[in-house]
C-alpha cells in the first residue's frame, strides 16, 4: 500500500506536478500524480494550464482572472500537453489562451488575464463572522477517522492542502448535517511555498476545485457518493483581487444561487485570516444521482 503523503513532502510533490517541462514554441507537458481518482482532478490540469500561460508573461505582470471549460475527462497515465497562444500584449495587461490535450484532442482550455500593478478604487464586503478558527475546528484526519465508510477517494490520495471543514464535509451522509447554503472550509497549503506570486495564484485555483460544488449539495441536504451524488466539473473562473500566500490560512466561503437540468451553479469567496479578500471562484458542474438518498 502506498504510504500517505502530508506536509511538506506532499507540498514538494505539487510543486513538482506544477514544474511543467518545456517543449518550446509556448508548448509545455505535465504529469499527474501516480495514485489518484480514474480520471485527472480538474483543480490540477487548470492550476498547470495556469502555470504555462504565465511562463509566457512577462513577471512583474500579475494574473488577475481565468476562465476555463472543463471539456473531456483527462487520462492520469498519459502525460498532458499544453499550448499557449499570445492573444495579445498591450500596455497594461497580457492575455493568454492555454489548451491542455491528451491523445490529440482537447481536454480543458483556459483564457487568463495578467495585469501590470496599478492604484485605484479599493473596496470589498465583510467576511462572514462568527466563523471559528483554523483551531477550533477538525482537521481532514480526524474527519476521515470519524466518517471511514465515506472516506472514499481521500484516504487514499496524498494531501498537500490542510483542508478544515467548518460544518460537515460534502461526504458527510445527509441525516447526519443539516442543510446549510454556505459550505465554509480553511484552507492552506501544508508547508513553505517558495516566493513567487504565479505560483501561489497557480496552487488556489488548484485549490478552489476542492469543496466548491459541495454547496450545491449543502443547498439540499445532500451527500457525494453512495446514496448521493457524482459530478464533474463544467467550467471554472477565478478572479484574484489582492495579494496572498497560499501557503497561509484563507476562509473558502462557498455557495450555490442556482441548481436546476443537473447542473449546479456555486459561488466562492476567499478571505485571510486578517478578513482580506484575495480571490472569488464560480463554477458550474454537472451532478448526477447514483441512488436512493439513505434515510436514518
Amino acid at each position: 500500500m502506498t504510504e500517505l503523503l502530508t506536509g511538506q513532502q506532499a507540498v514538494d510533490d505539487l510543486l513538482e506536478l506544477l514544474d511543467l517541462r518545456e517543449l518550446g514554441d509556448s508548448a509545455f507537458e505535465g504529469t499527474s500524480p501516480s495514485v489518484g481518482p480514474q480520471r485527472v482532478f480538474g483543480g490540477q490540469v487548470a492550476g498547470q494550464a495556469l502555470v504555462a500561460a504565465g511562463r509566457t508573461v512577462d513577471p512583474a505582470r500579475r494574473v488577475h482572472s481565468l476562465h476555463g471549460y472543463f471539456v473531456r475527462p483527462g487520462d492520469p497515465t498519459v502525460p498532458i500537453r499544453y499550448d499557449v497562444e499570445n492573444v495579445r500584449d498591450g500596455n497594461s495587461f497580457s492575455v493568454r489562451r492555454s489548451v491542455a490535450r491528451q491523445h490529440g484532442k482537447p481536454i480543458f482550455f483556459m483564457s487568463a488575464s495578467f495585469h501590470r500593478a496599478e492604484t485605484g478604487l479599493d473596496h470589498q464586503g465583510e467576511a462572514p463572522l462568527d466563523v471559528p478558527r483554523p483551531d477550533e475546528v477538525p482537521t481532514m484526519a480526524e474527519r476521515l477517522a470519524k466518517y471511514p465508510e465515506r472516506a472514499g477517494i481521500w484516504s487514499q490520495i496524498s494531501r498537500p492542502i490542510d483542508l478544515r471543514y467548518v460544518g460537515e464535509p460534502g461526504w458527510v451522509r445527509p441525516g447526519k448535517r443539516p442543510s446549510d447554503p454556505h459550505q465554509r472550509a480553511w484552507m492552506r497549503f501544508d508547508g513553505k511555498l517558495p516566493d513567487d506570486p504565479l505560483l501561489h495564484a497557480c496552487a488556489v485555483t488548484y485549490a478552489s476545485d476542492l469543496t466548491l460544488l459541495d454547496s450545491v449539495l449543502s443547498a439540499h441536504g445532500e451527500v457525494w457518493g453512495p446514496g448521493g451524488f457524482v459530478g464533474a466539473s463544467l467550467d471554472h473562473a477565478l478572479w484574484f483581487h489582492r495579494p496572498f500566500r497560499a501557503d497561509e490560512w484563507f476562509l473558502y466561503d462557498c455557495w450555490s444561487p442556482s441548481a436546476s437540468g443537473a447542473r449546479g451553479l456555486a459561488a466562492g469567496r476567499m478571505f485571510t485570516l486578517d478578513g482580506r479578500h484575495v480571490a472569488t471562484a464560480v463554477q458550474e458542474g454537472l451532478l448526477r444521482a447514483v441512488g436512493p438518498t439513505p434515510r436514518d
